[in-house]
């Protein structure tokens, strides 16, 4: 999937240094990852949000495995915060967010062609497959540049839980001058529960990176 980004931005002449600002939240996060180790000095920024550089468990691979398929089941549950969930929708349609979300999941679902049981077992399997090594998180950020990267994550992610974030900054360089955010409370989509919060870090971001020019 980085190999069909890279040929995408190739095809919109994307292609002057340090011209791209990438954004990647969970799977994407991985692709954004593998995609900055094959064209690391076209990276202006590069955010990771609630990712990992590999998927860690206790139960092992294939429980693990199911647990992720199994998710299909109670995707708002392990998606979202409760208290996100429970207040007023954003938008003013639905009584709750959570009403919204489910009304948006019920409508993807009744696109049986479109999103599949088998489509939702790939991804799971892609991302279970995802692995950077430490070493390898050492070289994206040396080529990348450690200012130019920030974490972002939730204490209360279900699906990506918040060890993996702090690995992932750590192992990048926390202490080097990668960014990293933790949201208190805040689960999966961070996007969606803390907008601002999260257009302001790359607001943040992006003003950084265009003084190191």
């Amino acid at each position: 999937m980085a190999k069909d980004t890279i040929a995408l931005i190739d095809h919109l002449q994307w292609t002057e240094p340090r011209q791209l600002h990438v954004v990647g939240v969970s799977m994407g996060g991985m692709i954004a990852q593998e995609l900055a180790l094959m064209i690391p000095e076209r990276i202006a920024s590069l955010t990771l949000a609630s990712t990992a550089a590999r998927l860690v468990n206790t139960v092992g691979y294939w429980e693990n495995l199911r647990n992720r398929i199994n998710m299909l089941e109670d995707v708002k549950d392990r998606m979202f915060s409760q208290s996100w969930l429970d207040a007023p929708d954003d938008y003013g349609e639905f009584p709750t967010n959570g009403d919204r979300f489910a009304a948006m999941e019920l409508k993807k679902r009744q696109d049986v062609e479109g999103f599949t049981r088998k489509g939702f077992i790939c991804q799971a399997l892609a991302a279970g497959w995802h692995h950077k090594s430490p070493e390898q998180l050492r070289e994206l950020a040396d080529k990348v540049g450690r200012q130019r990267i920030q974490v972002l994550h939730g204490t209360a992610d279900k699906m990506i839980t918040l060890p993996h974030g702090e690995t992932l900054a750590r192992e990048l360089g926390e202490e080097e001058g990668v960014t990293k955010i933790i949201v208190q409370g805040r689960a999966h989509v961070l996007h969606l529960e803390e907008l601002d919060m999260y257009h302001k870090a790359l607001e943040d971001m992006i003003e950084r990176v265009e003084k190191l020019e």
